[in-house]
């Protein structure tokens, strides 16, 4: 990732307030700074004969350091947030690349380390916020991702109001992005691969992303959302949320996950999708059991930008069960060891079942995942916020790759500030 114009004025920003001793004690005063160390093996299998490629499989260490400034004194306060990250090569080759671990090479295998630098310069009027630089997303509209070695990042700007009770006001205009497994920023795309009967005039490249939203909470467990986003040329989409939990006696609640995403073209695709989507969780002490169901109706599967997390009900480890007229379901199961006397140690598994997708022909396509994951965080002692995280996937298809997968992910997180 190459310093772009946003990321060095807001160095020079930093570093020309951080002349006053006063203005430099306020950037410090509510700064934060951590630094995580991020080991990552990652071995996918494909189960089926006569693949183009048998196995994936990388092993890689990489470094996080986020540092996020306080505000100057004063009507308008100013900050920088940034991240640095650094990534390199364990171990990789034999045609087993392409895990998105580690940044592509020529050959066709990864390189031998990346390094990128994300800043954004903030600034605080009353309780909105504006930052423009590098930066991650988390709303409807795009989650930035980071499942795995170093997270995605976008070149924007973004708009964060709380000026009103309860409501929470969320605008922002993304240009670029730089993926998990690239050296430098890039015009953004959709998601088109799978059976999602997308098709394009021209490249799948786009400069502009623009989303306009929020959230108000209704009650004390009530809460709804409303985005509206658009990539430019692409497609554009209406997204609503509603989240209710209820509490049902002692240690015991329903939550009532409710999405509804409405996308169509924006002249240079056939985009046309509705997703609706509902997730319901009962939970009782350290259990918890989830229902979900996911459908897509219309012309197309969902739309949304390439490499980032998808606002769905049934994106998962590997799948999203988002293609052409997919219905799909899962069951899902969490358990908190803390119940029985192991804090930081928790279990989950789920299944979910998808059919119905067009795949032009006479017969619908079909598939399943199941996935299981177990997590330890040391919660004392000399290794305390040290974590084990193991995940497990197997996924069967008739129109796609058969795939067993394990990720193992060793993570160190240092507070500094």
């Amino acid at each position: 990732m190459r310093k772009n114009s946003l990321d060095l004025a807001a160095t020079a920003c930093l570093l020309g307030l951080s002349i006053s001793p006063v203005v430099n004690a306020e950037l410090l005063k509510d700064s934060s700074a951590e630094l995580e160390a991020r080991n990552f093996y990652f071995n996918r299998d494909f189960r089926q004969q006569g693949a183009s490629q048998n196995k994936r499989e990388e092993w890689a260490q990489g470094f996080i350091l986020r540092m996020d400034s306080g505000y100057t004194e004063g009507l308008v306060g100013l900050g920088v947030d940034t991240i640095g990250m650094f990534g390199f090569k364990l171990d990789s080759g034999g045609g087993t690349a392409g895990t998105n671990l580690l940044v592509p090479d020529r050959s066709g295998g990864s390189q031998d380390y990346s390094s990128d630098l994300a800043v954004a310069a903030k600034a605080r009027f009353s309780k909105s916020a504006v930052r423009v630089g590098s930066m991650q997303f988390k709303n409807m509209a795009i989650i930035s991702t980071d499942g795995r070695l170093l997270p995605q990042v976008f070149k924007g700007s973004q708009l964060l109001s709380k000026e009103f009770e309860r409501l929470l006001l969320d605008a922002g205009y993304l240009t670029q992005v730089n993926n998990r497994d690239s050296n430098d920023f890039e015009d953004l795309s959709m998601k088109v691969s799978g059976k999602r009967g997308v098709s394009l005039k021209g490249a799948n490249s786009s400069d502009a992303f623009a989303f306009l939203g929020g959230n108000y909470r209704i009650n004390e467990g009530l809460t709804a959302g409303y985005y509206y986003s658009k990539l430019d040329d692409l497609y554009k989409q209406n997204s609503f949320n509603l989240v209710q939990v209820m509490p049902l006696g002692e240690n015991q609640n329903l939550k009532a996950d409710l999405r509804y995403a409405h996308s169509t073209d924006d002249g240079r695709s056939n985009v046309d999708n509705t997703a609706l989507a509902a997730m319901f969780t009962y939970s009782l002490n350290s259990h918890s059991l989830g229902l979900g169901y996911q459908k897509m109706n219309g012309n197309t599967g969902a739309a949304y930008v390439g490499g980032t997390v998808p606002f769905l009900i049934n994106y998962v480890q590997v799948g999203d069960f988002a293609n052409k007229d997919e219905s799909s379901w899962q069951m899902r199961y969490d358990y908190d060891f803390k119940g029985m006397g192991i804090p930081g140690l928790k279990f989950m598994m789920r299944y979910l079942n998808g059919d119905n997708v067009d795949l032009g022909t006479a017969n619908d396509g079909k598939e399943w995942e199941r996935d299981t994951e177990l997590k330890y965080v040391f919660q004392q002692g000399p290794m305390k916020n040290f974590s084990v995280r193991w995940r497990n996937a197997m996924v069967r298809s008739n129109f796609a790759s058969d795939i067993d997968e394990n990720r193992l992910i060793l993570s160190y997180t240092l507070p500094l500030l």
